[in-house]
């Protein structure tokens, strides 16, 4: 699932626009909706018509309300960026679009709105020709431009299917197994209490997770969750998610605070980056100059220390130290945006470098900025990994290939993260994969078994055919993954089925007493005991089934049991007769266990498919690849 956001100048027709592909009007204010004027977030969600839903962030595009615009486009994975026909490209219009590309959001659509007011289209033609040039040189370069009428409905069904096809290409969120949901909203419903909501980036959140809220550290746990007004049970990467906590208070939170699992991040008030200047800035970025910081959902006034030079002229790049006047969540790789205070205006922006750094550096310490320029780059480790998620289960050959590193590089480095637990080699090294992917099969393969115990209690294991089946996986995939479950005891296998190592059978009272009446009816007949059907009507299928399983009946073919000692002493009579005599004939069997013609031939036929025998005109021989 994708989140899009909007862009584009106040008064351009992004809350109409939105109101009318997706039914609901993301202003929800009295004064929004009297003034028809977005101030704060809005949202919305379209079912698209390949049956996928996308969330949609309708952002205030007034100058006044561009803070708050920014809270909302932190998460986004693509964005819908308006622009009027009636006025063409506007001072915001440029300022949101020069957010856009510093933040570099991946994809876009440019809708060009309110052509039901122009006649003209000669005009058309000249403000997409403009809009085409404004648009060069940044990430929304090869957009393509749309035009439609939220009042007229033209144009808005082909719009929609760009939309659908930006869904299709562009990568949805990857699942690192760390979840983090930056909150941009927080309100209290009457019966629910605190709810809030974000964009959930890098992880699943689960009802009943417990939950930790930074940078002050609240816990709560999670009593509900919805994503699009819809509840579930689990959350994933990349959708518009809300988050129903208990024992946090809504004054307890603000915009800008992370939900997270304890434990799972740090906060930090001093971040390493990277930062791009904007070519039409007022004034340079002066060292000890001080900034607002938009990160996420977050904003943070800070101050800048810029590192390896005097000043960053506007154009100009540098690495910056920024020290916060208060924590916040932020992870290698996080873009942000930087704005001057006063007067306010947006200076640049770029990307968190190190995100705990362990002290103040010296501004121009010319290793330290190699070491930021390595970083920038991406270390072995961080490439590998990130081509391991990609990948999901991989062969390690297909892996190193696919990261583009030298071998040897490669190889040091995956030794690395093996070793950290950040890359899990399956036993046998036939398949590798992130340690965030290897829980999520686990957990699912797990599940799975789980469930088949709880519906079946009385069967030892599930077949293992039927596991495979509802796993996404190859078959030597599923074979690899089986094996290493098995040498961490987390799985049991034994011949066609599977049952999870602390999974035990137990039988009722009652149920006792029937097996204990069945066991008995086969002692005292134990060379001609009962057959399947007749104790199926004793103890029942489930139980027979059981009993089969757990080895106390052994089930030898058609309608025929025995139980194993019984079995046993007839398959080393046979054994022992044709080491004696050569061969064994069905009458010798039967005569010497006072049994019937039907037990014998179903032993013997049991022993031919065991290998244990074969036949030989009227009498059994030792099979060929017999063995004590």
């Amino acid at each position: 699932m994708q989140v899009i956001g909007t862009a584009g100048h106040v008064d351009h027709g992004k809350s109409s626009l939105i109101n009318r592909i997706t039914g609901i009007n993301p202003d929800r204010l009295k004064e929004e909706q009297d003034r028809e004027l977005s101030i704060e977030l809005g949202f919305a969600w379209i079912t698209l018509p390949d049956g996928n839903e996308i969330g949609i962030v309708d952002v205030p595009g007034h100058r006044d309300f561009i803070e708050n615009m920014l809270a909302g486009v932190g998460g986004i994975d693509a964005v819908l960026f308006v622009v009027a026909a009636d006025e063409g490209v506007m001072p915001q219009t440029s300022e949101h679009l020069a957010i856009v590309n510093l933040l570099q959001i991946p994809a876009g659509v440019v809708a060009l709105t309110k052509i039901d007011l122009i006649q003209d289209t000669d005009w058309l033609d000249l403000v997409e020709e403009d809009l085409r040039v404004v648009l060069s040189g940044t990430v929304l370069e090869q957009a393509p431009i749309i035009r439609v009428s939220a009042k007229t409905g033209q144009g808005i069904e082909t719009l929609v299917n760009s939309l659908q096809e930006v869904n299709k290409r562009h990568p949805h969120r990857l699942d690192l197994g760390r979840p983090r949901l930056p909150v941009d909203r927080v309100f209290t419903l009457p019966g629910f209490g605190t709810i809030l909501t974000g964009t959930l980036l890098d992880g699943q959140l689960s009802v009943g997770d417990e939950v930790e809220i930074l940078p002050r550290g609240i816990k709560g746990r999670i009593r509900g969750l919805q994503t699009h007004k819809q509840a579930e049970q689990k959350a994933l990467p990349g959708g518009r998610t809300a988050v129903n906590i208990s024992g946090v208070s809504v004054d307890e939170v603000i915009r800008g605070d992370v939900v997270v699992h304890p434990g799972d991040y740090q906060t930090t008030k001093m971040i390493d980056v990277y930062c791009k200047i904007l070519p039409d800035a007022s004034a340079p970025l002066k060292h000890n100059m001080e900034v607002k910081l938009f990160l996420g959902a977050a904003e943070v006034m800070a101050r800048v220390r810029v590192l390896g030079m005097q000043e960053c002229p506007p154009g100009g790049e540098a690495f910056l130290q920024l020290m916060l006047q208060k924590p916040l969540v932020a992870l290698r790789g996080d873009r942000f945006i930087l704005r001057r205070p006063s007067p306010p205006a947006t200076i640049g922006g770029g990307q968190v470098v190190d995100a705990h750094p362990t002290r103040r550096h010296r501004r121009f310490n010319q290793e330290r900025l190699e070491a930021l320029e390595h970083l920038l780059m991406g270390t072995p480790e961080d490439i590998l990994l990130q081509t391991a998620l990609k990948l999901g289960p991989s062969s390690l050959q297909n892996l190193l290939a696919n990261s583009g590193l030298e071998q040897n590089q490669a190889q040091l480095a995956v030794d690395g993260l093996i070793d950290r637990g950040e890359l899990i080699l399956i036993r046998g090294g036939r398949m590798i994969l992130t340690r965030a992917s290897f829980d999520r099969i686990r957990e699912n393969l797990v599940a799975r078994l789980n469930e088949y115990h709880q519906q079946y209690p009385l069967r030892q294991g599930m077949p293992r055919e039927r596991l495979k089946s509802q796993m996404s996986l190859t078959a030597r995939d599923f074979d690899s993954l089986l094996a290493h479950l098995s040498g961490e005891g987390i799985l049991v296998e034994s011949g066609a089925d599977l049952w999870l190592s602390q999974h035990s059978i137990r039988f009722t009272v009652e149920q006792e007493v029937k097996i204990e009446h069945l066991l008995k009816d086969f002692e005292a007949h134990a060379y001609a005991p009962p057959s399947y059907k007749q104790s199926r009507d004793i103890v029942g299928d489930e139980l027979l089934t059981s009993l089969i399983s757990l080895g106390k009946l052994l089930w030898i073919g058609e309608d025929i049991l025995f139980l194993p000692q019984a079995m046993a002493e007839m398959r080393q009579f046979v054994i022992s007769q044709i080491q004696q005599k050569e061969s064994i004939t069905l009458a010798e069997l039967r005569d010497q266990f006072d049994t019937s013609r039907k037990y014998a031939v179903a032993v013997l036929e049991y022993l031919d498919q065991m290998g244990v025998t074969m036949r030989r005109g009227e009498a059994r021989v030792l099979g060929k690849n017999f063995t004590p």
